[in-house]
């Protein structure tokens, strides 16, 4: 897990000038075409001024023509956190750092390939490290001072993949939501919350089982982030109904995140009181947030409903919808054709 820097405004303020606490601290933004970092085109690595965790790499870096550095990929997904900016009359995607909540910029769907990301960053917000002292950045004790932690691993340890476990109400609907998903290695539809005896179709039927009706997601960390997960999962079902999404009723198709540690509670946790704050939906969002104790793959039937039955009249008229949803308004997020 990644270790958080938490500090008080008066600490920041001894270590940041005026100008960079306003930016990073308080969501502030440098003018455009007067960063320190625009221009720089060395090779090497742009880090969280704050805590100086790697966020972007110069080979990621273009000419934007927007004035402030540019880049179209993090070094790492799980290295940056979104947050919904509603704030100057727009809505923007806000990027922060991951392990210590500077503001860094805005992410843009306007960029160039591969990603067609454009993420728009203040010179205020990072420090660049030269080629050749990447490898050494880790081991600076003045980086340990700056973020008050004498053990902090400054490069995020990686896992070839990741797991998540979400429910929104008929899995059917959640498995081929998220199997579209570039980075999704499986989708396995299944059961938790409740007990491996019960762990049936038949039992979690009668709604006194404790389950949920949920998908377990194999992800690949480089390629998409748990929080990408979690704005598609948001956005392809109502989290304002309790125990029920559309016509299916009970306790078994609650909206829920299985979170499997503290960071992901976290992570969760943050994005719900976002939306909440953003006013995103008309009413309360009432996920829950669930300790993952076991997860339970459902009957083989059950796998790859919606690929194996796409005349079947639930998936016509509940699931494809929301598949269709995801292709259009998460296209940048979809695996490309024939995959």
């Amino acid at each position: 897990m990644m270790p958080k820097v938490v500090l008080s405004d008066a600490q920041w303020r001894q270590r940041l000038t005026p100008e960079q606490f306003r930016i990073t601290r308080r969501k502030g933004t440098e003018p455009a075409f007067c960063g320190g970092l625009l221009d720089n085109k060395e090779p090497g690595l742009y880090a969280c001024l704050c805590c100086d965790l790697p966020l972007f790499a110069s080979t990621t870096k273009f000419d934007s023509g927007t004035g402030w550095p540019s880049f179209f990929a993090p070094v790492a997904v799980e290295n940056i956190r979104e947050k919904l900016d509603r704030s100057m009359g727009m809505i923007r995607m806000e990027i922060l750092c991951m392990r210590c909540d500077a503001h860094l910029g805005h992410v843009f769907r306007d960029g160039p390939p591969p990603t067609g990301l454009r993420y728009c960053l203040n010179s205020d917000a990072m420090r660049f490290v030269a080629q050749n002292q990447i490898l050494t950045i880790a081991e600076d004790p003045t980086a340990a001072t700056r973020t008050g932690r004498g053990d902090a691993t400054l490069v995020s340890a990686r896992k070839e993949t990741a797991e998540a476990v979400f429910a929104g109400g008929c899995f059917w609907c959640v498995e081929a939501v998220f199997r579209q998903l570039d980075g999704v290695v499986e989708a396995i539809s299944g059961y938790s919350g409740g007990t491996a005896r019960t762990a049936n179709y038949k039992a979690v039927m009668t709604k006194r089982t404790g389950h949920a009706e949920a998908v377990k997601i194999v992800y690949d960390p480089e390629k998409i982030s748990y929080e990408q997960l979690l704005r598609v999962h948001f956005a392809t079902h109502d989290p304002t109904t309790l125990n029920r999404q559309g016509p299916d009723i009970g306790p078994q198709y609650r909206s829920a995140i299985f979170f499997a540690d503290q960071q992901e509670k976290e992570i969760a946790a943050a994005f719900i009181a976002d939306l909440n704050e953003a006013k995103v939906f008309p009413r309360p969002i009432v996920t829950k947030l669930e300790p993952l104790k076991a997860f339970y793959p459902a009957e083989d039937y059950h796998q790859d409903f919606v690929v194996c039955n796409p005349q079947h009249p639930y998936v016509l008229n509940v699931a494809l919808p929301k598949v269709e949803k995801v292709r259009r308004e998460f296209a940048d997020l979809v695996k490309p054709d024939g995959q």
